[in-house]
């Protein structure tokens, strides 16, 4: 373990986790490796809608609001405080965004939704680091608190304005968009012609330049933001010193209390930005239960993430995507993606068995073959199974990335100010 011998030094760095973590390089490879097995997969099936610029950008749409929900978590764990209320504070932000957005404007909608998120945030703060309360049942109450308000509050803010109902807000003015001129209308050309992996490719770059929100490229900046304030500044130090260890960080001069506050207000910022994307941008109105759990994903982005914001980025697309496939030619693409797990499964068989790890390879190459049985034998797939994708790739990738991760050492562990001593 690392010794943080000077706060002031933003080189130094808490106990750095421990395995081997991939170079940059390396996850290229492994990410180009699985868009020329997509594309394959793309030519044997005919589904060209799994890689076309459409589903994309739909799926780079859905994974905004997971993405800051799972930044929001990572600024909080990374700071010691477990934070299951994203759910809640993502509630919040949906509902004061667009009180706020359809009477003075969309982007006051996005700073009153901020703001409706850090106040969760500050509530799960006072109650975990002031009063020491668990952070799973704060994190719960802050959940059904945010349900409970908004539900009360909907009928009397919105009913009586046109377009508004007891569940409904009235409409919200667009924050706008944008397309780069030429590079989109070249890459969805290039994307059409069904090439091997150039078009698959070119469908991927395609969706990042086509009808892109505002609020998408504030998000998007965010994931660097983040990395470079928390990895690469004296403040970003001692803020997971307190998520690592909080009595040294103490022992050092650390005000612990402070830093785990501003962590957490952050989060509930985040998460409060993720809302205000669902009800300004994905849907120009508040509707209530709109945040349908993705608060919840974006937890389980930041653990497969590996309380990393590059991991976070990556899983948030992969359930962006997978939620996307609702939208777009659904049944048809998740059949396609049948043959895709499958071929999926028999290469980490493959990798097992290089490994001398000859009882899961067999496992996992019998769970291929029921993959491969079930697309051989069907033309499509239930409405019902389309639905639950999103949800069942979350339980599949953190099971398989669970023995890999490694959160804060002092992540939800109870902290008194002077107990080092």
């Amino acid at each position: 373990m690392t010794t943080v011998t000077d706060l002031n030094q933003p080189t130094l760095q808490p106990a750095a986790p421990t395995g081997r973590r991939l170079s940059l390089p390396v996850l290229l490879l492994i990410i180009a490796g699985g868009l020329a097995l997509t594309s394959i997969v793309r030519l044997i099936t005919g589904a060209d809608g799994i890689t076309n610029v459409s589903q994309m950008s739909t799926a780079l749409q859905l994974a905004v609001p997971i993405g800051l929900a799972g930044l929001g978590g990572l600024w909080a764990e990374r700071a010691g405080v477990v934070n299951i209320g994203l759910e809640g504070m993502m509630i919040l932000g949906t509902w004061f965004g667009a009180w706020a957005g359809f009477q003075w404007g969309p982007w006051t909608g996005v700073l009153v939704g901020i703001l409706g998120g850090a106040i969760g945030g500050l509530l799960h703060a006072f109650v975990t680091v002031t009063f020491n309360v668990n952070h799973i049942v704060s994190g719960v109450a802050i959940n059904i608190l945010a349900l409970g308000a908004t539900r009360y509050l909907a009928p009397l803010a919105f009913e009586g304005h046109t377009g508004g109902s007891a569940k409904q807000s009235p409409a919200v003015d667009s924050l706008g968009s944008f397309t780069v001129p030429g590079l989109s209308d070249a890459l969805r050309d290039l994307n059409n012609q069904g090439w091997f992996f150039v078009s698959d490719i070119a469908g991927l770059l395609g969706g990042l330049v086509t009808n892109v929100s505002w609020l998408t490229l504030i998000a998007v900046a965010l994931i660097p933001g983040t990395w470079w304030v928390l990895w690469r500044t004296a403040f970003g130090l001692r803020l997971r010193s307190c998520g690592e260890n909080p009595v040294a960080a103490e022992s050092l001069g650390v005000n612990v209390y402070k830093y785990k506050y501003i962590a957490v207000v952050i989060s509930g910022g985040l998460a409060g930005l993720g809302g205000v994307f669902l009800s300004i941008v994905a849907n120009p109105f508040y509707l209530e239960g709109q945040v349908s759990g993705r608060g919840f994903i974006g937890l389980a982005a930041m653990i497969f993430g590996n309380w990393m914001p590059g991991g976070l980025a990556l899983g948030a697309g992969l359930f962006g995507y997978t939620d996307s496939l609702n939208l777009r030619g659904g049944s048809a693409n998740v059949h396609a993606l049948l043959l895709l797990g499958a071929l999926l499964l028999v290469i980490g068989a493959i990798w097992l068995v290089v490994r001398k790890k000859y009882v899961p390879a067999v496992a996992t190459l019998i769970a291929g073959a029921l993959v491969f049985a079930w697309y051989a034998s069907t033309d499509e797939v239930p409405n019902q199974v389309v639905s639950a994708t999103p949800y069942v790739i979350t339980l599949v990738v953190l099971a398989l990335s669970a023995q890999r991760l490694r959160m804060p050492r002092a992540n939800g562990m109870p902290y008194r100010k002077g107990q080092g001593k």
